[in-house]
């Protein structure tokens, strides 16, 4: 009876607020792959190892200051660390278009990487105080959906920006728009649904309700040391740092492998960037939908990062001799890897209670974090070292294919919860 009273304005007021938002902060991570491709190394004299350094750095600061953002979101706002951390990661991604020093550069990568560490685990623990059990796969995808929907328009943009007006340019005008959706994020979102005033006092009260009879069927967790020491917490930040690996050494790199193919302009490798986005979006939307009807988890991660290592692993046998072959499957592990966002971030909200789950959340994206720094270096490394990019598509292969094996072990045992609703891992 209470479902038919949770407000159903929840999806159209917070997730387009969360997925612009999201967008953003990677609009300013992943455009430095187009700048790396572009006239930026010759500008500053970057080196093939710096290059790689650079394109990783971000994920350092990353790493470090997941847990202690999503310790602040949970215990005092999301809202106002958010508001701050767009202001801040948008004037530095436009001051990456200003500098003309390379040492100003690794500060301000690592630096972009520290302001943007607590956003991911802040929008998943809001939305896991605004959406339900059975709503949840899909809230995070909407979020999450940011990232590859960027990518596949930023792909394009960035493409004619470098050429209309160079990378400096394309660097500051695509920051800007940080800085003034702060303000909006402020206007538009509440923390709480009991903080929200465009809800009716019945419907904060059923959707309140709701989310505490679901915590009522859960293990009590008492601190932070207790949930990271938890057998699923710390499968679960291994299996998402190789997954990561795969993902950011594709994200970061693909623009660079395309733009080496013979007669390739940076306006056709961004069209062409953008293809794998299409087949993510449309793998996501499917995989967290079918996640939440069925409530599995498991089936609908382990399999698309198998597939997705399978063709990394056909794209070497391909090599670069068959380039369409090659790229056709590097658009299908693009897909694969992007797919299961989703019902794995709703995993933890179902299995630790609210005080720890934010924590646990990021401690996974840390690893995540530290999963795309690897990536993000080896691959471009390999690149560089190699002079081509076969050892790198075996690499982010074997990534993938350790992480779905750890996801079977990890999520072998279904874990029930309140009013006899089994969310099922297995």
């Amino acid at each position: 009876m209470y479902m038919t009273v949770i407000a159903k304005s929840r999806w159209y007021r917070l997730l387009p607020i969360a997925f612009i938002t999201y967008s953003l902060a990677y609009l300013d991570r992943a455009n430095f792959g187009f700048g790396a491709a572009s006239g930026m190394a010759a500008d500053l004299h970057i080196t093939p190892a710096m290059s790689s350094l650079l394109g990783s750095l971000f994920f350092l600061g990353y790493f470090f200051f997941q847990v202690p953002g999503a310790v602040y979101a949970e215990k005092k706002s999301a809202k106002s660390l958010i508001f701050w951390s767009l202001i801040l990661w948008g004037g530095l991604a436009m001051a990456t278009g200003i500098i003309s020093n390379v040492n100003l550069l690794i500060i301000i990568r690592f630096m972009l990487g520290v302001v943007e560490s607590a956003v991911m685990p802040s929008m998943l623990l809001f939305l896991s105080r605004w959406f339900t059990k059975a709503e949840r796969s899909q809230a995070n995808t909407f979020l999450i959906l940011g990232n590859p929907a960027t990518i596949l328009w930023m792909s394009v943009l960035s493409g004619y920006l470098v050429q209309a007006v160079g990378w400096r340019w394309m660097f500051i005008l695509e920051g800007l728009p940080a800085i003034i959706w702060a303000f909006f994020w402020w206007r538009l979102v509440d923390n709480t649904p009991e903080d929200a005033t465009w809800l009716t006092v019945d419907e904060k009260k059923a959707l309140v309700d709701q989310l505490q009879r679901e915590q009522q069927g859960i293990k009590p967790v008492k601190n932070y040391a207790q949930a990271f020491k938890s057998r699923i917490v710390i499968l679960l930040s291994l299996q998402y740092a190789l997954w990561s690996i795969g993902v950011y050494g594709f994200v970061m790199w693909l623009p660079s492998i395309l733009n080496a193919a013979p007669n390739m302009t940076i306006v056709k490798t961004g069209w062409l960037s953008s293809i794998p986005y299409v087949l993510a979006i449309i793998g996501m939307l499917g995989a967290s939908y079918f996640s939440d009807k069925t409530l599995n988890r498991k089936s609908f991660v382990w399999p698309f990062l198998l597939l997705g290592a399978i063709a990394f692993y056909g794209s070497y046998l391909a090599g670069a001799d068959h380039f369409w072959i090659s790229f056709v499957l590097l658009i299908i592990a693009g897909g694969a890897m992007y797919a299961p966002y989703g019902p794995f971030f709703a995993i933890i909200p179902e299995l630790l209670p609210r005080n720890v789950a934010g924590g646990a959340m990021a401690l996974i994206n840390s690893f995540g974090a530290l999963g795309s720094f690897i990536g993000a270096y080896i691959v471009g490394y390999l690149n560089g070292s190699t002079g081509g990019f076969g050892t790198s598509y075996l690499f982010m292969a074997g990534s993938l294919l350790l992480s779905a094996i750890i996801t079977l072990i990890a999520l072998d045992k279904p874990a029930t919860t309140q009013e006899n609703s089994p969310v099922t891992v297995s």
